[in-house]
């Protein structure tokens, strides 16, 4: 096959091999399988002289709105864009290769998610940390590490010990745990947990303990420093599927409607808003790699913040 007609599966193989040297395994697999699951099958036997502006805004119109595979509505807007990223990545190994592409990806322009992101209110939040407050459980003190301090589920799950320095009251994040694919497995078991370091070099950060949280981290002072936080043991861990169920049931318990637990690191960053901390020192702590991701995604505006905002208007001011 000439080299100018070569097909867009087979550039996406050439591009898939040399990402495997270069990206973490998490991420290498999250490539593969947006590959097989999304871009192959619409796209694999285009030659990438077909893959123009007009067909890829069609394509990402069309996942939007019917892309999901049990074929039950659309694909969220990340997930279109992570498709998107690997379209981009795959087109310039093309560009590489001297084969023609004519999509020009910075005039496909996605829609605006419309949902607005669950923050917990003030009586929610009240009520969660007087039941998580009750006693010395490892596993409610990892929920109130997100809550008091932004951790990401995967990173509250793969903290040990060793991360917890107590004398100087910082807490040191490190790694994250997540659970991916892996077909070398054994039959019957298609994925497995990996502990990482964190999705971004921003995302290795200490951060300050609050004062009323350093009495939680007592219960880990006879732990050996290899110990997981969740757990007191070495060996024994709690992945991040398992600590989100769990956090569903301490919802249900306080009679609270269920969120998922991403929505503490939300209500977190709100509230040190609210509270005046600086958006600098607060997307350091979040791990962040700008000040714009930690203000346009991960802080919102409360009812209480509104009315006192409102407050502030005076007549013939």
């Amino acid at each position: 096959m000439r080299q100018d007609r070569l097909k867009f599966r087979e550039v996406a193989g050439i591009w898939l091999e040399s990402s495997g040297m270069r990206v973490k395994e998490s991420s290498y697999i999250k490539y593969r399988n947006i590959l097989e699951n999304h871009i192959l099958p619409e796209l694999g036997e285009c030659t990438t002289e077909e893959i123009t502006t007009e067909r890829i805004s069609s394509y990402a119109r069309k996942i939007l709105a019917d892309g999901r595979r049990d074929r039950c509505g659309g694909l969220s807007e990340k997930s279109v864009k992570d498709i998107m990223i690997v379209l981009k990545g795959v087109c310039r190994r093309a560009e590489q290769m001297d084969l023609s592409v004519p999509c020009r990806f910075d005039m496909i322009k996605f829609r605006k998610n419309s949902n607005e992101v669950r923050v917990l209110d003030k009586r929610e939040r009240m009520v969660l940390e007087k039941f998580l407050f009750q006693d010395n459980d490892l596993k409610k003190t990892g929920i109130l590490i997100s809550l008091f301090m932004g951790l990401r589920l995967g990173e509250v799950c793969a903290l040990k010990k060793k991360n917890v320095l107590r004398e100087e009251q910082i807490l040191c994040v490190r790694s994250t745990m997540q659970r991916i694919q892996d077909p070398s497995m054994p039959a019957g078991q298609r994925t497995k947990v990996i502990i990482t370091s964190p999705k971004s070099r921003s995302a290795v950060r200490d951060i300050p303990i609050p004062e009323f949280l350093l009495e939680r981290f007592q219960a880990i002072d006879g732990m050996p420093e290899e110990a997981y936080i969740l757990t007191g043991s070495e060996e024994k861990f709690i992945e991040p599927r398992t600590l989100e169920n769990i956090f569903k049931r301490c919802l249900k318990k306080c009679a609270m409607p269920e969120v998922n637990y991403h929505t503490l690191r939300h209500t977190f960053a709100t509230r040190c808003i609210e509270a005046g901390i600086d958006a600098k020192s607060l997307s350091e702590i979040l791990g962040h790699a700008s000040v714009n991701i930690t203000l346009n995604q991960y802080v919102h505006s409360s009812m209480e913040q509104k009315r006192e905002n409102m407050k502030k208007l005076m007549v013939g001011a």
